[in-house]
């Protein structure tokens, strides 16, 4: 798994969302990030670099 969530922290802000350049991450219905399609993720960085709440990590 290249992405961690620690659901607990995630306010649902959907910034880490906004910022992934490959759609990896959405808002679910109770309003925290969810990974909708890892496979495409890159590995980036933006979505730990951008989460105000440090819910997101990317493995590397």
């Amino acid at each position: 798994m290249s992405l961690k969530v620690h659901l607990e922290r995630c306010k649902g802000c959907g910034i880490c969302a906004n910022f992934c350049p490959k759609k990896v991450l959405a808002i679910s219905e109770l309003e925290k990030v969810e990974i909708v399609n890892e496979k495409d993720c890159i590995k980036c960085g933006q979505c730990e670099m951008r989460c105000p709440d440090y819910a997101i990590f990317v493995e590397k």
